[in-house]
């Protein structure tokens, strides 16, 4: 038994994994696929300053006990 693939499947740029694509189906991928990689963004984004996350514990006033409702 010759199990090796046919150069029909190998030459392919797409495969499909499992199941049976149809041709429409192909065709929707492949302009996606050729949309997304011709996609350039409108502006280049620039460097931004950034809120910090974290809380600055210099600001905080101090211990809050146990059962406070300041946490």
């Amino acid at each position: 038994m010759n199990t090796a693939p046919s150069s029909a499947v190998t030459d392919a740029p797409i495969r499909v994994e499992k199941g049976q694509a149809s041709e429409e189906e192909l065709a929707a991928l492949t302009a996606v696929l050729l949309a997304r990689a011709a996609h350039r963004p409108s502006a280049v984004p620039g460097p931004r300053a950034s809120a910090a996350r974290w809380r600055r514990l210099e600001r905080q006033q101090g211990f809050h006990g146990a059962t406070s409702w300041q946490r």
